[in-house]
């Protein structure tokens, strides 16, 4: 898959819904990030306050409400870096993640760099991704990666459906699920091995049907 034939949802995730700001704006936006990633790094986002990220980042409370709404919003624009970063390994970086690697070995990559994503960032998405139900699939970043696996899955000849399959095989990442498997004692690296596992046996299925 080359950039040109890479859809737009993909090409220019809206991750954050960013718009057009002055470049004071701009800075202010940063300095609340850049304090806000701070704050979470030092103590967790449970434990961080709006009231704190303010004045770490020397602006008024209502500043940060005003850019960010509540945590929730916070947490998303936190995300959306990491986010970000994945979107650009899978149009521009090395295969297998990147252009270049078989369609299968790309979904495998994917799965488990997201499921990396998701378990370093996991207290900002139990946030962001359940500020109030269905939000997780409201996100321009899911809409990309549905995308995203549904072309790599048509590629592959994984038969019909594919826009589901890449639902179902995105299922085991919400961050909820991620969470109570971690603190119930398995690995990221088992994680990812099970990930693996089942997107291979999505694409051999092919075979019986």
């Amino acid at each position: 898959m080359t950039d040109r034939d890479t859809p737009d949802q993909l090409r220019e995730l809206p991750l954050a819904g960013i718009p057009l700001e002055r470049a004071d704006a701009r800075r202010n936006r940063q300095r609340i990030l850049e304090a806000a990633a701070e704050l979470v790094g030092e103590r967790g986002l449970a434990e961080v306050t709006m009231d704190e990220v303010a004045a770490r980042a020397g602006v008024a409370k209502g500043t940060v409400f005003h850019r960010f709404g509540n945590r929730a919003g916070l947490a998303r624009a936190l995300v959306d870096q990491s986010e970000r970063e994945l979107q650009e390994a899978i149009l521009r970086g090395p295969p297998p993640l990147g252009p270049g690697g078989a369609p299968g070995d790309r979904l495998v990559a994917f799965l488990g760099a997201l499921l990396e994503l998701v378990a370093d960032r996991l207290d900002l998405l139990l946030v962001s991704d359940y500020d109030h139900p269905g939000q997780r699939f409201e996100t321009g970043a899911y809409r990309g990666w549905v995308q995203h696996m549904t072309l790599l899955l048509r590629e592959a000849g994984a038969g019909p459906l594919p826009v589901g399959l890449a639902h179902s095989l995105l299922a085991p990442l919400a961050a909820d699920l991620v969470q109570h498997r971690l603190r119930t004692g398995a690995t990221t690296e088992e994680l990812k091995a099970e990930l693996a596992r089942l997107a291979r046996s999505v694409l051999i299925a092919k075979l019986f049907t």
